[in-house]
């Protein structure tokens, strides 16, 4: 079982960026902590972040992976180039936010990707990362 981890555009300042939103972990103490939940797990996770939108797209084009887990983080909001990656490659997606978007800007309370999610976790901080690995371990179990 592999998954992919997409980190979306501005994730590589956490820890630094909006504190009060998004707390103090950096993106290497958030991979850690997925890597390690997915030995435990016995599953085996890529990570790839990217502040490009055909970046991105690239990688979830790869179909390298059973399961993807993407904070498209701002494009989730104007991508449908992402949207329609994730749909045309035919493997299941969980989207991930660490904030809540629904509780922010009101631009921010549309996602393009939650249509071709099997779900979405947001607004639980680092956690949410962790409890989509749990879910896509399940999952690929069933």
């Amino acid at each position: 079982m592999k998954i992919l981890v997409i980190h979306g555009p501005n994730l590589n300042l956490l820890g630094s960026r909006e504190t009060t939103v998004y707390g103090e972990d950096t993106l290497s103490d958030i991979n850690g902590r997925i890597s390690a939940l997915c030995r435990e797990l016995g599953m085996e996770a890529e990570i790839f972040q990217s502040n490009s939108e055909g970046g991105i797209v690239d990688a979830i084009q790869q179909k390298t992976y059973d399961l993807l887990i993407i904070n498209p983080a701002a494009y989730t909001h104007t991508s449908v180039a992402i949207r329609d990656a994730v749909a045309a490659v035919g493997r299941p997606a969980i989207e991930v936010h660490i904030s809540n978007i629904y509780k922010r800007e009101d631009f921010r309370h549309h996602s393009y990707i939650s249509g071709v999610a099997v779900g979405q976790i947001c607004g639980l901080g680092v956690d949410g990362y962790l409890l989509a690995v749990r879910a896509a371990h399940k999952l690929l179990t069933a």
